[in-house]
């Protein structure tokens, strides 16, 4: 139970504890006990498969990468890891087609190995990048509360990310995100000069970052539209 909730919950090891009235040391050692006992896995080969990959933390050095079946609601394959490697996810992605796996779409957070491992193994499936992932990360950059008014404006239109239903509503959330980059495009790209070395950087580097993650993403941002059976996040 207390498992579950560290996972699932998201409690920390400080709440468990207190709620268990165990030491950190014994609620740890119960833990890493079911961990090198992992439940035995197997995979259903199927069909227009649409499938979630997504890598957890648990500690600075144990990563948990999920290859869930949306379809039918199965964790085809799973994997431990120190990190999300590039060789470790195209095995990964090689192993499920051998195993009868075919792979209609994958929607993931865009983490640049997997992208590699995926256009690598199977070039051809449609890739949904995670709506929720990139709205995050610009919100993260962006902060809670932007001082300049184009931070403050792309706030709100990056907030609006995930409710987007159907091509109209994307047709005019575009045109928004378009008419914000004619009326800030100088200030999203303005420069500070080192007068002696003559090197330069972005004053709102952070802007332009969430402006540059947001636009780089938007091929693959919407797939979901065309297909309904595919999920927008994961």
């Amino acid at each position: 139970m207390w498992f579950e909730k560290w996972i699932v919950g998201k409690r920390t090891f400080d709440q468990l504890v207190t709620e268990t009235g165990l030491s950190k040391s014994t609620v740890q050692r119960l833990f890493k006990r079911y961990l090198k006992e992992p439940p035995m896995l197997s995979v259903y080969p199927s069909e227009r498969v649409n499938l979630l990959i997504d890598g957890t933390y648990f500690t600075k050095d144990l990563c948990l990468i999920l290859y869930r079946d949306n379809t039918i609601k199965f964790t085809q394959l799973y994997r431990f890891s120190d990190g999300e490697r590039y060789e470790e996810l195209k095995e990964d992605l090689e192993n499920l087609l051998i195993l009868g796996v075919q792979i209609e779409s994958i929607t993931c957070d865009g983490h640049r190995a997997l992208l590699r491992a995926i256009r690598k193994v199977c070039p051809h499936v449609t890739l949904q990048r995670c709506v929720i992932h990139v709205q995050r990360m610009c919100r993260i950059w962006l902060s809670g509360n932007p001082k300049s008014i184009p931070g403050q404006e792309l706030r709100k239109i990056v907030s609006t990310l995930h409710q987007i239903q159907s091509k109209k509503e994307l047709s005019y959330w575009l045109l928004d995100l378009a008419n914000w980059d004619a009326r800030h495009h100088q200030f999203v790209h303005e420069k500070t000069v080192n007068p002696i070395t003559g090197k330069f950087w972005y004053k709102h580097k952070l802007l332009r970052r969430s402006f540059y993650v947001l636009t780089s993403a938007l091929p693959n941002l919407f797939a979901y539209l065309d297909n309904p059976r595919i999920p927008k996040s994961t």
